[in-house]
């Protein structure tokens, strides 16, 4: 399954759009918050399966703020991670993927992207391409699974069009 993975676009998706229209082809759209109402946008403009989550300024402050996406490598968490405090690091993120007997989490919030690995666990945050915090002009993901393989990387906007 091939998973283009965004987050933190805060009602601005062109960026989300022109990156979409140079990929070849993805199974589905991640969007993990902020704003979530952008999610719903990209899917009727791509026509494409989006799947997201609430982030912080979406208003919803619900404790189940998150969902799980079943795919053949196995289970992956989607989150927005403000409640996990991922700005101050990303041990409550890895807690609450092994809680919920996750083989991998994506999440966003801090803006920075991160692909890491802990205790077999991969942790993902595609950064932002409205907003990026990294001195960058933006960035997201591109996720492939496949039974037993989890393969990703971080894909920067700046040089690509």
């Amino acid at each position: 399954m091939k998973l283009y993975v965004i987050s933190d676009t805060h009602g601005k998706i062109d960026k989300a759009l022109n990156v979409y229209r140079k990929l070849n082809s993805v199974d589905l759209i991640v969007h993990l918050g902020d704003v979530r109402r952008d999610a719903q946008r990209i899917a009727e403009y791509t026509g494409t399966r989006v799947i997201s989550v609430a982030g912080n300024n979406d208003g919803l402050y619900s404790k189940d703020d998150f969902e799980i996406l079943e795919t053949e490598y196995g289970d992956i968490l989607l989150t927005h991670g403000h409640k996990q405090n991922v700005k101050h690091g990303l041990q409550n993120l890895l807690y609450r993927t092994c809680e919920m007997d996750c083989k991998a989490v994506l999440f966003g919030h801090t803006h920075v992207p991160v692909f890491t690995e802990s205790n077999g666990i991969y942790l993902l945050n595609p950064g932002s391409l409205t907003f990026p915090f990294d001195g960058t002009q933006g960035s997201y993901a591109i996720v492939n699974t496949s039974k037993g393989e989890f393969n990703a990387s971080i894909v920067y906007y700046q040089g690509i069009f």
